[in-house]
């Protein structure tokens, strides 16, 4: 007697809810560590615990704003491709459910962010708001979409700042908001390869652009993004104070070394060509997943992070602030 096919076992709903929260994208939330990393705080325990308890928090509010954008759109998501298999979309967590998950999630990440800082609050409530009203028709705006994604990573950078009083500097702030648009275009041109492959079955706002458009955004803003981080180490560097690098400077004015972290430039640039590479390819538009999955990447993002630390917590330079 032959076997009968058998009908896919549903998750249970405890997996069923984690995998709706999306926990993969909390990557995204290690931005709040920038400013206590860059400002040579990373160090200060006391610091440290409070960026870890606002990444905490946001990653409660992100995980919301997920949830609420896929009972949002539970309908085009059934005929997508990919979205289809979503806990939500797929009826695996019931809409019901997955509604007071999200409440819960967002009451808690309020809750944790009370005490933090009275800024760092009235940015997660302002992170809530704009992603609902993402959520609720912003996405399908052509432009105004990679703007309003862009301004979620800011606001991520400047959530981390605002735990621990840090400064930002103008060429700092100057990077990250073209970082931003560049990961924001990046996105946008990668669904755009998608919709073409999955017959057109993805968010409204893609009509309205044209492939030649999205890709001089990811040219431009990719350029900018190396342009603002080499104009970051040439103002904000801590000066060198080893003997070994004063020595040098009393032989030659050539051989001066007050600018260590300009020996980030070759990977920043190396790392941004590969992530365009990826973005032609159509593989952006989750680059969470890149970051996590790409080797290329992830020695790159390695080895930015081993060169910053060196420089600013070994002892060769003096560390400032951001």
């Amino acid at each position: 007697m032959a076997n009968l096919p058998t009908q896919k076992e549903k998750p249970s709903l405890i997996l069923a809810a984690f995998t709706a929260a999306r926990p993969i994208h909390w990557v995204k939330n290690f931005s709040l560590f920038a400013a206590i990393f860059l400002t040579g705080m990373l160090d200060d325990r006391g610091q440290l615990i409070k960026v870890l308890w606002g990444f905490l928090a946001f990653s409660l509010a992100t995980s919301a704003t997920y949830i609420i954008n896929d009972i949002l759109d539970i309908k085009s998501d059934r005929l997508h491709p990919i979205k289809s298999g979503r806990p939500i979309a797929s009826g695996s967590l019931p809409i019901s459910l997955a509604f007071s998950e999200a409440v819960v999630l967002a009451g808690a990440a309020l809750f944790i962010s009370t005490p933090l800082n009275p800024l760092f609050f009235l940015l997660v409530i302002s992170y809530l708001v704009l992603q609902l009203f993402y959520s609720l028709g912003l996405k399908n705006i052509a432009i105004l979409d990679i703007i309003i994604i862009a301004t979620g990573f800011i606001m991520r950078v400047y959530a981390g700042a605002f735990v621990i009083n840090a400064h930002l500097s103008v060429w700092f702030l100057l990077c990250v908001i073209s970082v931003a648009l560049f990961l924001a275009s990046g996105k946008r041109r990668a669904e755009l390869n998608l919709a073409v492959n999955v017959n057109g079955v993805t968010r409204k706002s893609l009509g309205n652009y044209k492939r030649e458009l999205l890709s001089s955004f990811v040219t431009m803003f990719g350029s900018a993004s190396w342009m603002s981080w080499a104009l970051f180490t040439f103002f904000e560097s801590p000066k060198a104070t080893l003997p070994f690098w004063l020595v040098l400077a009393e032989l030659s004015k050539t051989t001066t070394v007050d600018k260590l972290l300009m020996l980030t430039i070759p990977i920043t640039i190396f790392g941004i060509m590969r992530y365009e590479s990826l973005i032609f390819e159509g593989k952006s538009e989750a680059p969470e997943k890149l970051l996590l999955t790409d080797p290329s990447l992830i020695v790159t993002v390695a080895l930015w992070v081993a060169v910053v630390f060196w420089v600013l917590y070994s002892g060769v330079s003096m560390t400032g602030s951001i």
